[in-house]
């Protein structure tokens, strides 16, 4: 059949004219310089892309996790914020240190020491970006804000005691993972960072999750541990630590009972308490902390969301 398409001496068909123009595209990146020809075939990803099967996720502010690559290795490296050990992930390919940041950590410039087998430490730098975190008001026993010489004296020995817990450092098991589950089903009745003001006093902001629940809901191990400490405190009324290893532990506090002793090794998902409302509270709920290298940070940062 005979095309009714119109043609033009001298110029190309409209195929030819697209091969060529794919010829003479191909030819051109052929010709860009090496790194040139990787951005046009394939885009570099964002630096900062946040993969949500990496736990816990970073975040670089206060309260937050940093996660920095230290590079391969044939052996895990040891890796320090000033004296305190972190905890390092991954493999003769790559290890990674996870650092807790602290609450009162003030933005800027910030750096951990990975220190080798022989020779001087090496420094990795990194950046706190700053946070601003919501405000909270609350009214409670006036007793539990203006302490009496005899709770005071109570206090300084229960958080003597307690420095002595949040120093503990054993080794995280191999085939540690990281992501948790929520100890209490519920709402979140107060979030990690608020700062705090108890009858019209200001006080350190918070370092948990609050959960909502009735008392005697069972609290659940969110990842395997072992029992470092229980006890009855002041502010924290019922109590249980647990340690996962390698500088990550985990607080539960206001409990109506406790379950476990001290030394006793769970599962994730084992029941190790129920829900009160002891110590400082204004109504039965969970505080649920998350400490790494002794800094408390969010726990938002190892659940799903």
């Amino acid at each position: 059949m005979r095309s009714n398409r119109p043609h033009f001496p001298g110029l190309l068909s409209p195929a030819l004219l697209s091969r060529r123009r794919a010829l003479l595209g191909t030819l051109s990146l052929l010709a860009l310089p090496a790194a040139t020809q990787v951005s046009a075939a394939s885009p570099a990803k964002p630096k900062q892309q946040q993969r949500s099967d990496i736990w816990p996720h970073a975040s670089q502010v206060p309260g937050g996790v940093a996660r920095l690559s230290l590079g391969p290795s044939a052996k895990r490296p040891a890796a320090f914020s000033g004296d305190v050990p972190l905890l390092v992930l991954g493999d003769a390919i790559e290890w990674t240190a996870l650092v807790g940041i602290p609450l009162a950590a003030a933005p800027g410039d910030a750096s951990i020491a990975v220190r080798p087998e022989s020779g001087a430490d090496k420094q990795v730098a990194y950046t706190v970006a700053p946070k601003q975190y919501r405000e909270q008001r609350l009214t409670v026993p006036p007793r539990t804000v203006d302490l009496s010489p005899e709770d005071e004296a109570r206090y300084e020995r229960e958080r003597a005691h307690l420095a002595t817990v949040m120093a503990t450092f054993t080794d995280l098991r191999p085939d540690a993972s990281l992501q948790m589950r929520v100890p209490v089903p519920g709402r979140r009745s107060s979030s990690f960072g608020l700062r705090r003001v108890f009858n019209g006093q200001s006080r350190n902001p918070h370092s948990g999750m609050d959960i909502a629940a009735g008392t005697g809901t069972p609290v659940l191990a969110p990842l395997p541990g072992r029992v470092i400490d229980t006890g009855d405190y002041f502010f924290n009324g019922g109590t249980v630590w647990l340690d996962h290893g390698g500088g990550l532990l985990t607080m539960y506090c206001h409990l109506s009972r406790v379950d476990v002793k001290v030394g006793d090794v769970l599962k994730a998902g084992e029941q190790l308490a129920a829900v009160g409302a002891t110590g400082r509270v204004t109504g039965p709920h969970l505080h649920w902390s998350v400490m790494l290298n002794r800094a408390m940070v969010d726990p938002a940062l190892f659940i799903a969301a």
